[in-house]
């Protein structure tokens, strides 16, 4: 049975990949700048995120500091299954809409994805980054970044 979760779904759960099983989980479930994925590892087929990562935190002192974002990106590895894809959609650079929310704190660019969090450079290790992610596609679609990352072994 294929799995899929919805980070940041609101009052609608998306099934962009058909998966029989669909969990949406938002704020009021689990506040993924601060808290880990609730869910166990290896466990999901497929993880979505519509106009969600821009809410993440790229930095926090609390007390110490962190890296929300990073995390976050390590926690979608680590509940996929290795095959598992993630498809993200959110305002990027250099669109208004990625800056004018002011709720946006992260902005996207497609090299956020391929030098970060790729299967090549994965620069988001210094950082503390624990997986790796094979590019498939990326696109803009009108202001949003499109991407569909996989996700690979380490």
């Amino acid at each position: 049975m294929t799995i899929s979760l919805d980070l940041g779904c609101g009052e609608t759960i998306r099934n962009p990949y058909q998966a029989l099983k669909v969990i949406g989980l938002d704020i009021q479930d689990a506040d993924l700048a601060i808290e880990p994925i609730p869910h166990p590892d290896d466990h999901f087929d497929f993880v979505t995120a519509y106009d969600f990562l821009e809410h993440i935190p790229r930095l926090l002192y609390v007390p110490q500091r962190r890296y929300p974002f990073v995390e976050l990106m390590s926690e979608v590895w680590r509940v996929m299954k290795v095959g598992g894809k993630f498809l993200s959609s959110t305002p990027a650079f250099p669109h208004a809409p990625a800056f004018q929310d002011p709720t946006h704190v992260n902005i996207i660019t497609p090299d956020t994805f391929c030098e970060y969090f790729d299967d090549e450079k994965t620069w988001a290790k210094m950082y503390g980054f624990k997986g790796k992610f094979h590019i498939l596609n990326m696109r803009y679609h009108g202001p949003h970044l499109i991407a569909e990352l996989e996700k690979v072994s380490v």
